[in-house]
């Protein structure tokens, strides 16, 4: 099994409920990569979700990696998932290091919002 069915898929394509903040944004991560912005706004709180998410410009981003930094867990329905996601545009290395709020409603965990980190 590759890395992408083992970690995402079922939540990706399958429609299943990512269990934890941690495995959302883990699955988030992966929709980037693969531009599933579906998959992004239905997984993104109402009170901060664009109309629409347009990736065209992402076909230069290349996707090298996830590093969960911190993962934790307010109370059943709120939660904060500290990362740091590495990739190339054009050539250039970047990270985005960002601690995401995320809220659960109705069993389902919800990107809210995130801070940038240094």
């Amino acid at each position: 099994m590759d890395g992408y069915a083992a970690c995402c898929a079922r939540y990706i394509d399958a429609g299943e409920t990512a269990p934890t903040a941690e495995v959302l944004m883990r699955s988030r991560y992966s929709a980037y990569t693969l531009h599933r912005a579906d998959y992004l706004l239905a997984t993104w709180h109402a009170s901060t979700r664009p109309a629409q998410l347009d990736l065209a410009g992402e076909a230069q981003t290349r996707w090298l990696g996830l590093e969960i930094r911190r993962h934790e867990q307010a109370d059943a329905c709120h939660a904060t998932v500290e990362f740091v996601a590495r990739y190339k545009v054009n050539g250039r290395a970047h990270r985005l290091h960002e601690a995401s709020r995320f809220v659960r409603e109705g069993g389902q965990w919800l990107y809210v919002d995130g801070k940038f980190e240094r």
